[in-house]
């Protein structure tokens, strides 16, 4: 780029975005790249402190800030993202449904120890809506030698390092176990709240099955919500380690894959995941849900529930990871998605 005098600018070109920052009024772009500067925008210009501009002087080698965004948008966007105009040399990712990020956080990390590159994104596995803001990337310098990117592309190797994943509604049923609540000694609370969290993804709940402190019975009725076409079980009540609590080994029994009975999430260590394979080979997921469910706003089922429902098989290994990140704050007015809870993996 050249460089000239603000007051020689009239009828030049100008080969980047201009900033401009009025404290608590407004942050963005003043003057777009390709603006001619005119006779008015001369005191308007050196008001943001520029006393000089810079017009493009092309040289071999050098790829300037909107282009190399563009190129570190082709190279890293993968499924389900879009993304908008490129400001001040910016440019930004939203979800294009609701869903849930996947960051490739290993190579985010390599990407950005290339140096000279920025690429931001929320945390791996958040929720998101449609439309929202996940991640944005430019170029630090004005221009960038393409070399640069051309590392860049070598350490992405052909990944792409963000996506989201669309959520697919699924029907479920309910096994509700313990004495006290069939036979109407307490009120079940967990039916309420299972059912506005699965309306808030658009599932349907096909129905709610009571049971007494029985292992057949609650087996029996683990079964015929999977002969009634339920996607995934739930199962309630009864997963403490007391002798009397006979829900996991209820489940367990049934002869699904147990992934895990236990969690490093607090509030949720108590949760069991299992997979029961149908005869056509689809596996259904039937959970174990912790007390928990009941009294807090969020605990290791809202971790779990959209994952889920992105179609993912959830491992071990995911599960172990929800430790870094998975304890809760329990603030007193609940931001989740909006925090760290379970987003610490990797």
């Amino acid at each position: 780029m050249k460089k000239i005098p603000v007051g020689e600018a009239v009828g030049s070109v100008l080969c980047h975005d201009i900033t401009q920052i009025l404290p608590g009024e407004f942050k963005g772009r003043k003057f777009k790249k390709g603006h001619i500067i005119q006779e008015e925008d001369i005191p308007v210009l050196l008001s943001l402190g520029k006393d000089h501009i810079y017009v493009w002087e092309n040289q071999p080698g050098m790829i300037h800030e909107n282009d190399a965004a563009l190129f570190l948008k082709d190279i890293a966007m993968g499924e389900g993202l879009t993304y908008g105009e490129i400001k001040e040399g910016k440019i930004g990712f939203n979800a294009a449904f609701d869903g849930i990020l996947k960051v490739d956080a290993q190579r985010l990390l390599k990407l950005n120890m290339v140096g000279e590159i920025s690429f931001a994104t929320l945390m791996n596995n958040t929720p998101v809506k449609k439309g929202q803001n996940v991640a944005g990337t430019r170029v630090i310098p004005l221009v960038i030698d393409e070399k640069k990117l051309k590392t860049a592309r070598e350490v992405l190797d052909g990944h792409k390092i963000i996506s989201v994943l669309p959520l697919k509604p699924r029907k479920a049923g309910i096994v509700t176990t313990g004495n006290e609540v069939y036979y109407h000694r307490i009120e079940d609370k967990f039916g309420p709240i299972i059912r506005k969290k699965m309306e808030d993804y658009h599932c349907e709940v096909l129905g709610q099955t009571f049971v007494p402190d029985d292992k057949e019975k609650i087996q029996e009725a683990i079964r015929g919500w999977l002969k009634q076409g339920a996607e995934m079980v739930f199962c309630t009540g009864g997963m403490s380690v007391d002798p009397d609590d006979l829900t996991p080994s209820a489940i367990i029994g049934i002869g699904g894959e147990i992934v895990t009975y236990g969690t490093p999430v607090l509030p949720g260590a108590m949760f069991l995941l299992s997979y029961y394979k149908d005869e056509n080979g689809r596996e259904i997921p039937v959970m174990g849900l912790p007390g928990c469910v009941m009294h807090a706003k969020t605990t290791v089922f809202d971790l779990v529930l959209p994952r889920i429902l992105a179609g993912e098989h959830i491992t071990m290994e995911d599960i172990a990871a929800f430790g870094h990140g998975g304890l809760c704050m329990q603030c007193e007015t609940c931001r989740y998605p909006v925090c760290h809870f379970g987003k610490g993996g990797f």
